[in-house]
């Protein structure tokens, strides 16, 4: 019996261990609010719009119109990273995360 214990807690810290980070490569970067209005052609969002419209959440389309949405670092970086661009629209972004549900808890992002 305390062996299967023990197994099991050695087996709880192992597993969350083996959860894989997934990377998304060059996806718009979107925001909640404006989902809907760019989903034809994120390229065209303005980085000022997706700046203005931090509150609602950012996300990344997938090429199948799924949003993946990201956990409140995920945000957070996002917002730094539009900061700190020039680019003026057509956001594409590498993140690097852990897909649970349809939200990216992110790890990395970086603007391509």
């Amino acid at each position: 019996m305390k062996r299967l214990a023990a197994l099991l807690v050695v087996a709880a810290f192992i597993v969350p261990a083996l959860a894989a980070a997934e990377t998304w490569t060059n996806l718009p970067l979107v925001d909640h609010n404006c989902l809907e209005k760019v989903k034809a052609d994120p390229d065209k969002h303005e980085t000022s719009c997706l700046i203005m419209c931090s509150k609602s959440g950012y996300g990344v389309l997938t090429s199948d119109g799924t949003w993946l949405k990201f956990d409140k670092a995920g945000n957070d970086e996002a917002l730094k990273a539009l900061k700190a661009t020039q680019k003026m629209n057509g956001i594409r972004v590498t993140v690097t995360g852990e897909l649970t549900g349809d939200m990216i808890k992110v790890a990395t992002l970086k603007i391509d």
